[in-house]
């Protein structure tokens, strides 16, 4: 009896400690869930900001007009004394956007000179004032929203045929504009007249010497354009059909074919009337040129008595057939073109004519344009089996945003090398051929090599918010505030000069285009050769006198002088930092003499700090100003495809070749 007692009195005092223990173990959780919103909250100043990172955002627009750029990080005493801590401060110079470089525009208001000078500087000002706005605009939150509509209205319509008479296509300016490009089977049909031979007189075509006799010229260009170019260029011929009916320097009927890409011709395939070699390769199966009637044709393929022999012994001959040139003045033709699998193909009233290979530096999508100009009276232009959706819309450069082609952060320390990259806002593309090509290479990919591309802000808004994105994605560009102009790329090559200095604090300086490929090691190493002195490397031009008529001309306003000073070609050119922080201290105090050509305002610049202090010149044909050549360190004029064609060369046969097939 008792000892059931005893054992009833266990179990009651088991019961009310476990209890107990659930109360305390309830406290103890109502107590952290007030204490863990507290500790977050008063540890946000402390390792909680510092141990994971956060997204850094763009300076305001007080901040990067107002406010002068951040010093190097070694250079900051604040910093060098924290450094010691057991929590290093936030790198907050790991990526700037907007370039640091000071423009004060209230110095213009009193200054009423109208030399030279003054009027590219006040060109400036407006520019900077602008590009305010548009920052402003950028940064506005109605940006996201604003967007959709503006991109769908520029991708939405992507037809599958096209259609134009001949009066509705010269209303058009002559220019069948093709929203999405061509795809594998798109045709074009032209029918067209040419024109009746006229007196030429043009030099560029026909040189005539005294007592001579006028030329008599016909011909026409039929070319596909890639359209969707940056403002002030002329749009890349990705075919360029140029039958010459009358005129050729050869007094033959001829058709010539090439590619152009930013002024630099491809090498042209010419067809004279005699047919492709058997040895010579064809297009999907097509020979390159067809043979017509040539009045010096002496039959010399085949005479007729082996024509005869053959027959005689059995053998079977294949009927040969002369056709005429196929275009004649003053009558109608049908031309189609047509995308094949490894080429161009040309048909004129239903014979094949010739086929022009693809080239390197382009591909189907990039033709969006077809232009007929010259001697030619067009009857009609249709364009089927054209592709209905665009191949280069937003996903596509969604695609193209992986985390292995983004910026490395900027290093601690100094660097040897700083390469700024002169880009458009709408030259995606060429960006992302950098970025694959040789900013992979491995001094950069270790950050002892810094690159970045520094981008002025478009007109347009739509181009300058996925400029925004792009930018915050990959962390590589560098945004120069101002409205984007032809006649002030020379304010972006001061921004670099800037940003070399102040941000990255390196040794060189290197100005190049995002159409130049650049080999990394080679340039250090010419740059390295002349020691600490202050030095000036590239493709130096002397005493170049300034173009007065054309298309290029400087008007004696713009430059009074007859000769430039000593400059380097603009693809690509080295200067050393001292040079730099002359340009920048001048820039700021307003004593800078800007011109709208870039290289040779650093020619000048160069001249300036030369009569001070002693700058060693480089010259070397190796920095390629037209095209690519043989060992080259750097080459112009790359197209996109081209540049990817070149690093896949170099790391591949360890050598560097050109890919100059375009």
């Amino acid at each position: 009896m008792k000892l059931a007692k005893f054992d009833s009195l266990v179990s009651l005092s088991r019961l009310r400690l476990v209890q107990f223990l659930m109360g305390v173990l309830f406290l103890y959780l109502l107590f952290i869930s007030f204490e863990i919103p507290l500790v977050f909250k008063t540890a946000s100043a402390g390792f909680y900001t510092d141990a994971l990172p956060r997204p850094l955002f763009l300076e305001s627009e007080e901040d990067f007009t107002d406010k002068s750029a951040p010093a190097h990080p070694t250079d900051d005493p604040e910093l060098v004394r924290l450094a010691g801590s057991r929590t290093p401060p936030r790198r907050m110079w790991e990526y700037k956007e907007v370039s640091g470089l000071l423009f004060n525009e209230s110095s213009f208001d009193s200054n009423d000179s109208k030399d030279e000078f003054s009027v590219l500087h006040k060109t400036a000002r407006h520019a900077f004032v602008v590009g305010k706005k548009l920052w402003v605009d950028l940064q506005s939150p109605q940006n996201k929203s604003d967007s959709e509509p503006e991109r769908q209205n520029q991708t939405g319509s992507c037809p599958e045929s096209i259609s134009l008479s001949g009066s509705e296509f010269v209303n058009r300016s002559r220019v069948l504009v093709i929203p999405c490009g061509l795809t594998l089977g798109s045709h074009i049909t032209v029918v067209g007249m040419p024109h009746w031979a006229h007196a030429e007189y043009d030099p560029k075509i026909a040189i005539l010497k005294e007592g001579d006799e006028s030329v008599m010229v016909t011909q026409f260009m039929m070319e596909l354009q890639g359209l969707k170019t940056v403002e002030g260029e002329d749009p890349p011929r990705i075919l360029h059909f140029n039958p010459r009916l009358k005129g050729d320097w050869s007094g033959k009927p001829v058709i010539e074919q090439n590619t152009c890409y930013r002024m630099q011709w491809g090498t042209a395939l010419r067809c004279e009337g005699w047919k492709s070699r058997a040895d010579e390769e064809t297009v999907d199966g097509q020979v390159k040129c067809e043979k017509w009637i040539r009045d010096d044709d002496n039959g010399s393929e085949e005479s007729k008595a082996t024509w005869w022999l053959k027959r005689l012994i059995g053998r079977k001959n294949k009927v040969a057939l002369d056709w005429p040139y196929p275009f004649a003045e003053g009558r109608l033709f049908v031309l189609t073109l047509s995308a094949g699998l490894e080429g161009y193909h040309v048909n004129v009233d239903g014979r094949h004519v010739t086929s022009f290979p693809y080239r390197t530096g382009f591909v189907l999508e990039d033709a969006t344009g077809l232009s007929l100009k010259g001697d030619l009276d067009v009857h009609s232009v249709f364009a089927a089996a054209l592709p209905t959706s665009h191949p280069s819309f937003a996903p596509q450069k969604h695609l193209e945003r992986l985390s292995k082609w983004k910026a490395p952060p900027l290093p601690e320390g100094n660097v040897e090398l700083f390469i700024g990259i002169l880009s458009a806002g709408n030259h995606f593309a060429e960006r992302m051929a950098v970025r694959k090509s040789w900013v992979q290479h491995k001094l950069i990919k270790s950050s002892k090599v810094v690159a970045r591309f520094f981008v002025a802000l478009n007109g347009r808004k739509d181009i300058n918010v996925e400029l925004k994105k792009e930018a915050e994605y990959f962390g590589d560009i560098v945004i120069v505030p101002y409205m984007d102009n032809y006649d002030l790329v020379v304010l972006k090559t001061v921004a670099i000069c800037e940003y070399g200095i102040r941000t990255v604090a390196a040794k060189y300086i290197m100005k190049c285009d995002d159409d130049t490929f650049v080999r990394v090691d080679p340039v250090i190493k010419e740059a390295k050769k002349l020691g600490d002195r202050s030095l000036y490397i590239g493709n130096m031009n002397y005493y170049h006198k300034p173009l007065r008529n054309g298309k290029w001309a400087v008007t004696y306003e713009e430059w009074p002088e007859e000769e430039y000073p000593p400059y380097a070609n603009g693809p690509g050119y080295i200067v050393s930092s001292d040079i730099a922080q002359f340009i920048v201290d001048e820039f700021e105090n307003h004593k800078l003499r800007l011109f709208k050509m870039e290289d040779v305002s650093m020619g000048m610049w160069v001249e300036k700090f030369n009569s001070s202090k002693a700058v060693e010149y480089q010259h070397s044909l190796k920095f390629c100003q037209f095209g690519c050549i043989e060992d080259y360190y750097t080459a112009h004029y790359q197209s996109p495809r081209q540049m990817l064609c070149m690093w896949d060369k170099l790391q591949k046969q360890g050598k560097p070749q050109c890919c100059n097939m375009r």
